[in-house]
């Protein structure tokens, strides 16, 4: 997965520049799943601030899961539900997203595959194509281009249904979860 990343901060003087433009560098595509790709675009702490401190936030590869009050962008590349389903080796195969996807792939359940639940509230932006929304009941939605979905730290997982490769941009902002 290739994403031009610009990144704007401020000079000495305090005026607006631009920091880097160039590939995210946390970026990746998997070998195991021909079409699933993912690359963390930027990363804030709690509480955000400006100016930013500089440096690249994604760099020290930690969790992609933001702690409460900082936020995560991510793109993620599903390819259709057979690409994920059919890896000649699932064991390598999770081993190789486990790496690249620390803190958001320890909360997948083995016993239902693609399930799972964040401390997050997130804004899933469609961006190319149309994927399936299930959760936890079974309950279904189709979400297509231009959709947005607001993900209030549900169980649920994306189905990608179709026969090409769907892009969705998640918006994630860390939450502490309550409870009740």
């Amino acid at each position: 997965m290739k994403i031009r990343r610009i990144v704007t901060g401020h000079d000495a003087r305090g005026k607006s520049v631009f920091v880097s433009d160039g590939e995210a560098p946390r970026a990746q595509s998997f070998a195991h799943y021909p079409g699933h790709a993912a690359a963390q675009v930027w990363s804030v702490g709690a509480p955000p601030s400006v100016p930013h401190g500089g440096g690249d936030p994604t760099g020290a590869r930690g969790s992609l899961i933001p702690p409460a009050g900082g936020n995560s962008l991510l793109l993620v590349d599903f390819p259709p539900d057979a690409v994920m389903g059919g890896a000649a080796d699932p064991a390598a195969g999770f081993a190789e997203l486990l790496a690249a996807l620390p803190g958001l792939m320890e909360t997948f359940e083995p016993a239902a595959p693609g399930m799972h639940t964040t401390d997050t509230v997130d804004y899933a932006i469609v961006l190319d194509g149309e994927i399936w929304l299930e959760l936890d009941d079974g309950q279904v939605k189709l979400v297509r281009a231009g959709d947005v979905v607001v993900q209030n730290g549900t169980r649920h997982a994306w189905r990608n249904r179709g026969e090409r490769v769907v892009r969705v941009a998640f918006m994630m902002t860390g939450a502490s979860r309550r409870a009740g």
